[in-house]
């Protein structure tokens, strides 16, 4: 199974971040634990949404689609606005 995911930021409420796992706890807490540089500086994170796939291709697809416009007015409109 693959994942990709929503996270925000606890301290830091206007920084989010959109990312890709097969093994969505344990890139958390390396998110958390500050071991990935550019997340580091704005943990603890905070998981919002995760999307699970059997596909790598379209959980890569998928995540690409959320990094672009179209994929972040998608998350404003239709995820976060509760």
């Amino acid at each position: 199974m693959y994942f990709v995911y929503y996270l925000r930021s606890i301290n830091y409420l206007d920084k989010f971040y959109i990312g890709f796992t097969a093994d969505l706890k344990k890139r958390l807490s390396n998110h958390n634990a500050g071991t990935t540089d550019h997340t580091s500086k704005y943990k603890p994170w905070k998981l919002i949404a995760y999307f699970a796939f059997d596909s790598k291709d379209c959980a890569i697809d998928f995540e690409s689609y959320l990094k672009s416009g179209s994929g972040r007015a998608f998350l404003a409109k239709r995820l976060l606005k509760y």
